[in-house]
């Protein structure tokens, strides 16, 4: 499935991805600057994160708690090898059952689980994203 958007459109866009996916592990695709990060903070607010989100570019994964649940925030863009994404216990968060939402998951290609749905995000011409969306 395709979506094209601006940002004032991203609540429903991301009502929408949330409609069609019924894994809990997303992984997000695209260039840095293309929106990933603004996009995990939409759904994560729809999910039901009500503190102030960052992205995890230095710690790697922030965690949220929600009510009966936790979203793991990733952004693996400094991982160089699957032994540094071992160290920090990543197949834990993997294997917990919470959601995980990942950005930069083509560094970690091989430890993933089978069961994601992938976001492909491209810039277009006119400043308006592209979303893709693999089940």
């Amino acid at each position: 499935m395709q979506i094209t958007y601006l940002l004032k459109d991203l609540s429903k866009v991301a009502d929408k991805i949330l409609s069609i996916t019924p894994k809990k592990t997303l992984l997000f695709y695209g260039p840095m600057g293309s929106g990933k990060t603004t996009l995990i903070k939409e759904l994560a607010k729809r999910i039901g994160v009500t503190d102030v989100m960052s992205s995890p570019t230095f710690s790697i994964v922030n965690e949220y708690q929600l009510d009966q649940d936790k979203l793991f925030h990733f952004d693996c863009y400094r991982i160089a090898s699957d032994e540094e994404a071992f160290d920090f216990g990543i197949e834990e968060y993997l294997d917990s059952g919470h959601w995980n939402l990942i950005e930069w998951p083509e560094k970690i290609k091989n430890i993933l689980p089978e069961e994601t749905t992938s976001l492909n995000i491209i810039i277009n011409n006119n400043g308006s994203r592209t979303l893709t969306i693999n089940n």
